[in-house]
């Protein structure tokens, strides 16, 4: 029975938000009550599986042989499951009242909904074709959110992120393909589906091809040279941005590289060679890259995007150490960012629909007069810094540990680069902070007179971002012990 659960979970959003432009709602209310309903029995779906996995998996189609698009949860799948059923229905009620005076509201609502489906699809996948069909979905259901406002600079967003998603796919087909030619099956296995011993003089070429398929799936983790299109989908309305930064679009990414390194290509071949060195560098390189950008942009949600595009690497990084203490650190990770990024991009939408300003610049004052939504914002800032008692020392501190237990000369460059992002971090976010609460003897307060917080259905969800990201920081020893069984599962492969 719960084999048929994971369909109804991942079909449910899908089938559910075709609906929504369809039906005849009389009052808006009427629409938000039954989008929240669909995406809370969705969580409520998700939540049951992850509690009490099924043991078999769920074939959707079969093309022939090895080829079917099948579903299985499995302990490195609930990790990436538990973030997206967790943050969807607070993500849903804050998308109400910002979408309040946006046109084509409907169609934004059933793209909204139906990507919760297509990640989940990427979470439960059982194989590599299963979820490289829906990461390719994923792709085809939020271009229409970040064209959504139609102007031209959603336009030219929208294209960027599709040439970009596209290409990386392209790289990552190429790995597929090679999975199914020298695995032993397409199914995802911890440990990894290739016999090493008899690769032969074609470990170098699979090595190649590993490179081309993490390079290709870290497209949406926005991994440097392929990371332009982060800060250019920010055009977007910010329910969508904090979709993209925080939850769907890059947390695929690097779940995606985490499942073809551990449970595709595997470890065993990976480990000590050229292939890790060249993709660790990269990651390294984008930590600096991301923070160098974002201390200099000046625009509020781009400076964030090219925050979470240092972030992200701090994830790929942990992955690509390819140690028990590294892979803990990259789930750790994935899980605080979600929270401290979503948490940080609500704030900055908050300022937006309240204010319309978007340059950072433009928020002086504003501390005094939204005091909820900066507070928050200074939290959550925190939290990216690092800060003991907050959610981002704990994973900051178990990549650390994964680091130095790496012992080779770039797992300690990847240290040092996550203690200067530490550092451009507190630069980067706290000059918005002391801007907005501390704007100088001289300021007017006046021309901010009207400017207050946001309504609750904004607020609820910041609240319990921040009670989550304090909770997480002093009492981190759920989430160490949940990600060190999860890692355990992966290694006993």
């Amino acid at each position: 029975m719960n084999a048929y659960m994971m369909v109804i979970a991942v079909l449910l959003p899908m089938f559910g938000s075709i609906l929504i432009p369809l039906l005849p709602f009389r009052k808006r209310n009427v629409m938000a009550f039954y989008i929240e309903l669909l995406v809370l029995v969705t969580s409520a779906l998700t939540f049951g599986l992850i509690m009490n996995p099924p043991s078999d998996a769920f074939v959707l189609f079969r093309f022939t042989g090895r080829l079917s698009i099948s579903l299985k949860l499995d302990a490195a799948g609930s990790i990436f499951a538990v973030i997206l059923a967790f943050l969807w229905p607070f993500a849903t009620l804050y998308s109400f009242e910002y979408m309040k005076h946006e046109a084509h509201e409907k169609v934004f609502f059933m793209f909204y909904t139906l990507t919760y489906g297509v990640t989940l699809g990427i979470a439960m996948a059982e194989d590599i074709v299963t979820m490289y069909f829906f990461y390719e979905m994923l792709t085809m259901v939020t271009l229409p959110l970040v064209l959504h406002t139609l102007s031209r600079e959603a336009v030219l967003a929208s294209r960027t992120y599709l040439y970009y998603s596209l290409g990386g796919a392209a790289f990552a087909f190429i790995g597929m393909i090679f999975i199914l030619i020298y695995g032993s099956t397409s199914n995802f296995t911890p440990g990894g589906v290739l016999d090493v011993a008899a690769l032969g003089e074609k470990s170098n070429l699979l090595l190649f091809v590993y490179v081309l398929c993490f390079c290709g799936f870290s497209v949406k983790a926005a991994m440097c040279p392929f990371c332009a299109w982060l800060p250019k989908a920010g055009v977007a309305p910010t329910p969508v941005t904090a979709l993209l930064h925080a939850v769907a679009v890059v947390k695929a990414g690097a779940f995606a590289t985490m499942r073809i390194t551990y449970f595709s290509f595997g470890t065993e071949l990976l480990r000590g060679t050229w292939a890790q060195n060249l993709v660790m560098a990269l990651t390294i390189v984008t930590i600096i890259f991301g923070c160098s950008r974002a201390l200099k942009e000046t625009h509020f949600k781009r400076r964030l995007a090219w925050s979470t595009v240092s972030n992200l690497s701090y994830i790929l990084f942990g992955i690509v150490l390819m140690t028990p203490l590294g892979l803990a650190g990259a789930f750790s990770h994935m899980i605080c960012h979600a929270v401290m990024k979503i948490g940080s991009f609500f704030c900055a939408g908050a300022v937006i629909y309240k204010t319309g300003r978007i340059y950072i610049h433009q928020l002086d004052g504003l501390g005094r007069k939204m005091p909820k939504v900066f507070l928050v914002f200074t939290i959550a800032s925190m939290a990216l810094m690092g800060v003991p008692g907050l959610c981002g020392f704990v994973s900051k501190w178990n990549l650390a540990k994964g680091a130095v237990a790496g012992g080779t000369p770039l797992a300690y460059a990847g240290l040092g680069a996550i203690l200067i992002s530490a550092l451009l971090t507190a630069i980067y976010m706290l000059t918005i902070v002391v801007r907005a609460f501390f704007p100088g003897k001289d300021f007017d307060y006046g021309t901010i007179a009207d400017i207050k917080d946001p309504n609750w259905m904004m607020l609820l969800p910041l609240c319990v971002f921040v009670i989550v990201m304090f909770i997480i920081g002093i009492h981190p020893q759920f989430l160490t012990e949940a990600v060190e069984q999860v890692v355990a599962a992966v290694f006993a492969g």
